[in-house]
């Protein structure tokens, strides 16, 4: 981006949510983001950044819908929800870009729903990409766990089980169509079930081996291109591979490797379709001196024009 160039605006906005998962520690990923340079970055490349803190859901009344079975810690999760759901909205409606910090991964309960709700407004069709090991399509009726930040993405979907859970906020959900799972390697056995039923698209590790991400990224691209959407990417740490990002609770052996997990960002940058952005399930308590979170922002970098050669730059890349 040149000196002439007005600056984008990007949102920042931590939720430090982490009863959403079974292992403590992810309330402290947005500030080890920020610690590892975050914000620097992003200003050096020449965005207006405006950091709006860490959300907070203590003041947050309790509703009083009947808490589903199977859904841990549910009236807490309901709180967080909830208001970042009306905290995404609100930022997405200013034209900036929102990228919210993890936080467990059922934050983009929230995250995406507000940005949703603004896209329906818009006339504008919200897809969403899910970098993870998981499918986090789980209900209440199909968790093993009971864990909430596996049910996100079928929360998403719309699937029953959460009815309640965003109380008066309005709910946009997408279409299953408009998921996209990219480097899932392990899904329960229901879950997966119900997945192949919404016939929801998969590019699980098999098929990235086979046919490698930038032919796999490239058609998620061409897919929302040919209806004008906009694309939130959900960043789960989780997707990168272990020996690379250590700093998670629910690490998975055979995940992307560093130079894969750039190429994706790289290339999403270059399409311009990227809206809004969470960065969830970064567990400093599990790191190893801070190397999964400048990783993770080293990434980030990536998906916002950092090129270790000059290219040329699309006109319409973030």
């Amino acid at each position: 981006m040149t000196s002439t160039t007005p600056a984008k605006k990007i949102a920042i906005l931590g939720a430090p949510i982490e009863i959403g998962a079974s292992q403590m520690g992810t309330l402290m990923g947005p500030d080890a983001l920020r610690t590892a340079g975050l914000l620097t970055l992003l200003d050096s490349l020449g965005f207006a950044v405006e950091d709006h803190g860490n959300l907070s859901a203590k003041d947050v009344a309790a509703l009083s819908d009947v808490p589903p079975g199977n859904a841990r810690h549910y009236r807490e999760i309901q709180r967080w929800i909830g208001a970042i759901s009306a905290r995404a909205y609100e930022l997405a409606r200013t034209g900036a870009l929102p990228i919210f910090l993890g936080g467990d991964h059922s934050l983009s309960m929230g995250s995406v729903n507000g940005v949703a709700r603004h896209c329906r407004e818009s006339g504008r069709e919200l897809f969403v990409m899910w970098l993870d090991a998981h499918a986090d399509y789980n209900t209440p009726a199909t968790t093993i766990t009971g864990n909430m930040h596996g049910m996100s993405a079928a929360f998403l979907c719309g699937e029953e089980g959460l009815e309640g859970l965003l109380g008066s906020e309005p709910r946009a959900p997408i279409d299953p169509s408009r998921l996209e799972l990219f480097g899932t390697r392990s899904i329960d056995k229901l879950e997966k079930e119900l997945v192949k039923l919404r016939r929801i698209s998969i590019a699980d590790m098999r098929k990235i081996d086979e046919f490698g991400v930038g032919v796999l990224i490239r058609r998620v691209i061409d897919k929302v291109k040919a209806v004008d959407g906009a694309l939130h990417l959900s960043f789960d740490v989780d997707f990168l591979d272990p020996d690379v990002a250590p700093g998670v609770g629910t690490t998975v052996p055979g995940g992307a490797t560093y130079r894969e997990a750039h190429l994706i960002m790289e290339l999403l940058h270059d399409s311009g379709i990227v809206h809004s952005i969470d960065i969830v399930e970064l567990n400093p308590f599990l790191d190893e001196r801070g190397r999964t979170a400048r990783s993770v922002v080293e990434l980030i970098g990536s998906l916002f024009g950092q090129q270790i050669t000059d290219r040329p730059t699309p006109t319409n890349a973030i």
